[in-house]
């Protein structure tokens, strides 16, 4: 066994260093990076990706926008941003940092990465735990009743119900949501954004926990209908599946308790196709499903983090991020496999 999570742990490496250089490689040829808008900066202009590839020229790399700025200004700002090594020097001393897990500094907030991943992540841990648990907890359920049920009036209306969240988007559920319970056109029960209010330091302890619940109502209620889908019909499709082989119609036609087939057999069989997707609902939930729901609700997560990144090149809090975003994912899917061990012992990745 941990000869097993040694190899699993060791393959991580080429594959955390695979997706880096693909990503690498792919943000050379994008246009508008920190230089070109430290320079627009300088020139009084408003910087951002968007003015970036209008100020290209016709040579590969040249900017107009950098008319009029001394050449020796340029040069120091490369320098400053480290551009002034070759992107293979540059890649290397990146993927040393990262080795020792230095993820390096922002080129526009002045701040370690790691500190703006650990000012942030509070608002993801909140979203993304809430957003997991509430999903397994009703989908789970949900599922085993629609497969003891299969046919009947309530099967088909939960289908309908789960389908129809499914089919709506997110942001589009959380502007509905703003609108008709957030001081929209219709009623004001809720806040707008934030995850608490200004005067919650001088809340009590049970004033604080109905302050934060309060405001994480309706981003959650955004995430989670939609989720609920895919659980629940795979959920149910597994337990049906068991439901119908022969040592379940061995066990009942010996006498054995309907409860007991379904709790101690059906539902422990069934449990393995679910455990698949815990790793991939897991990361979702907590970095990648909830950017449009950050920006939606004025939430300051990873997920607004890393796209206001992208958006103003700031690659050390980009490359940053993806590390964590990649390591995480591979550690939680070594975990889900070793897991199936504790659900089936049948289940042999070694010898």
């Amino acid at each position: 066994m941990w000869s097993y999570i040694l190899k699993r742990l060791l393959l991580m490496i080429p594959t955390l260093f695979g997706i880096l250089l693909i990503t690498f490689v792919v943000i050379q040829f994008v246009p508008g990076g920190p230089v070109e808008q430290m320079v627009y900066q300088l020139q009084g202009r408003e910087g951002g990706a968007e003015g970036a590839p209008a100020a290209r020229a016709s040579g590969p790399g040249a900017y107009r926008g950098r008319q009029g700025v001394d050449a020796a200004k340029v040069e120091e700002i490369k320098k400053l941003y480290g551009f002034d090594k070759p992107a293979p020097a540059r890649f290397i001393q990146m993927i040393g940092q990262f080795a020792r897990f230095d993820l390096g500094r922002s080129f526009f907030q002045d701040k370690d990465v790691w500190q703006l991943i650990k000012e942030k992540l509070p608002v993801s841990i909140s979203l993304g735990m809430w957003t997991f648990l509430l999903t397994y907890l009703i989908s789970v359920p949900l599922g085993i009743g629609k497969a003891v049920r299969a046919g009947t009036p309530f099967d088909t209306a939960t289908t309908f119900m789960v389908l129809l969240g499914y089919a709506i988007p997110s942001f589009v559920l959380g502007v509905l949501l703003l609108v008709y319970f957030a001081g929209g056109t219709f009623l004001q029960w809720f806040p707008l954004r934030g995850l608490t209010s200004s005067n919650w330091g001088d809340l009590s302890v049970g004033g604080k926990i109905l302050d934060y619940l309060w405001h994480i109502t309706l981003p959650v209620t955004a995430l989670v209908i939609g989720s609920f889908a895919v659980i629940t019909v795979l959920t149910k499709n597994s337990v049906l599946e068991e439901i119908r082989k022969q040592y379940v119609l061995t066990a009942r036609a010996k006498g054995v308790d309907e409860r007991k087939v379904l709790w101690r057999h059906v539902f422990r069989n069934a449990l393995i196709p679910i455990m698949t997707g815990f790793p991939a609902a897991f990361v979702a939930a907590f970095f990648g499903g909830s950017i449009l729901i950050e920006t939606l609700f004025s939430l300051d997560g990873l997920g607004l983090l890393s796209y206001e990144s992208v958006i103003r090149r700031d690659y050390p809090v980009v490359f940053g991020s993806l590390f964590v975003f990649t390591l995480i994912g591979l550690l939680t899917t070594l975990v889900r496999d070793l897991s199936y061990l504790w659900v089936d012992p049948r289940v042999k990745y070694f010898d």
